[in-house]
């Protein structure tokens, strides 16, 4: 299994940072590879993305939703297996510290060797990067509610 961990600075307040990226509906639209995401249940989402060559579905539960501090997955069904948490810490009024580790257990050789030449840990990288982009863009006008 491999673990990522990693942070990014927002130049956004936490309830912002926190409302946009607990909209998980909302990943399309700055996350490569993620090609849709639907919420079937308040605590389980279902993630369409394209990894590895091809395009793989899973299924995710929310374990652990602290409104403004934290959120943890964990995929329960589905072609990816992967676990991980994002904190959310105040630096400022106006600027938020986003802590994300990510558990990924790669399946299959292609993962494996993607895994192996970083592309999970670069994906992530870039997950956040474009996070940041997003926010910071004024996609966010003002605090959203938790889900």
């Amino acid at each position: 299994m491999t673990l990522v961990e990693e942070s990014v600075e927002v130049g956004a307040p936490v309830p912002v940072v926190f409302g946009r990226w607990t909209r998980f509906e909302e990943f399309p639209l700055f996350v490569r590879g993620v090609l849709q995401v639907d919420r079937p249940e308040p605590d389980l989402t279902r993630w369409t993305v394209r990894a590895g060559g091809s395009t793989r579905e899973f299924d995710a539960r929310i374990t652990e939703l602290i409104p403004d501090e934290r959120v943890a997955w964990a995929s329960v069904a589905g072609d990816l297996r992967q676990a991980g948490v994002v904190t959310f810490h105040q630096l400022d009024d106006d600027r938020t510290r986003m802590m994300l580790q990510l558990y990924v257990e790669p399946h299959g050789l292609v993962d494996r060797v993607g895994d192996v030449l970083g592309f999970v840990h670069r994906r992530a990288l870039d997950g956040l990067a474009d996070f940041k982009a997003f926010v910071e863009a004024g996609a966010a006008a003002g605090p959203a509610a938790a889900p």
